[in-house]
């Protein structure tokens, strides 16, 4: 808890455009103390968590590390709360491009950034994965335990904010699809570089961002908490790993019930210790 919580309040300063000082100065501390818990030395007292929590805007919660259940963070919430799979069971292709390069022929550890309702993370434990995953959705966390019960294996599925959450455990494969555009543009880096920094020697980050495009107008799904990143975006985080795969595409979409189209950046890249 300790670290979660160094670490939000240095991300929750800096997004409330507070300094170090600026902060110690609003809770009549030094910011000697500010630096110690940002840098996890110390922890803040507890009488101090509700002034702390109004000042940067969020709930004491959040700050702790918790979810926040006070808003809704994605609009598939309620969708998912249906019995039929809103994205279908099959697998997205790029699943299969994980079969072939990184077979498990060995124990290999998977994490799926943004499960959904599952039928990714349920894929791979299928193929013999050992799989983690995780969702902002409650009802896509149980639709994901349903479906790998249903098919006899095991996920270890768990709720987390793409945003707050952050790895602590090394993975040999991290995989996500359709969900890193809720990542906010000042969080990439620091995101990216722990995923990379928790991936295995000769590990793989398999993963796809949906791009803006000038020709294509913008999806009929509202979502406020969506930032979609630009052409190149995704390969400025990875010029140190090598690079298998990197592809734009358009595609056709239905999924609102309105036809759209998207346009994506694919990518695959290895982690080689000797770049």
């Amino acid at each position: 808890m300790r670290d979660k919580l160094a670490r939000n309040i240095s991300i929750y300063r800096k997004e409330r455009g507070l300094t170090q000082e600026g902060l110690a100065q609003i809770l009549g501390l030094s910011f000697q103390a500010i630096s110690k818990w940002e840098n996890a030395q110390t922890m803040p007292d507890i009488s101090l968590l509700p002034q702390l929590s109004k000042t940067l805007g969020v709930s004491i919660d959040k700050l702790l590390g918790y979810v926040a259940q006070d808003r809704q963070i994605t609009i598939y919430e309620e969708e998912y709360k249906t019995q039929e799979y809103y994205w279908g069971k099959e697998p997205n292709k790029a699943c299969y491009q994980v079969l072939q390069l990184m077979p498990p022929t060995k124990h290999l550890k998977l994490l799926d950034v943004g499960c959904g309702e599952g039928k990714d993370a349920v894929f791979f434990a299928r193929n013999g994965y050992d799989v983690s995953a995780f969702d902002v959705s409650d009802a896509g966390i149980e639709k994901t335990r349903s479906l790998a019960e249903k098919v006899g294996v095991h996920v270890n599925v768990f709720k987390a904010d793409i945003l707050d959450y952050r790895l602590d455990t090394y993975y040999d494969i991290i995989f996500s699809s359709g969900v890193l555009h809720y990542i906010k543009p000042d969080y990439r880096k620091e995101i990216f570089n722990n995923y990379k920094q928790f991936t295995n020697e000769n590990g793989m980050h398999v993963l796809n961002v949906f791009v803006n495009k000038p020709f294509i107008a913008p999806p009929p799904e509202n979502e406020p908490n969506a930032f979609k990143w630009h052409s190149g975006e995704l390969l400025t985080y990875y010029n140190d790993w090598l690079i298998k795969d990197s592809s734009e595409i358009v595609f056709d979409c239905n999924s609102s019930g309105i036809p759209h189209k998207h346009a994506m950046t694919e990518m695959i890249a290895q982690k080689i210790s000797s770049l």
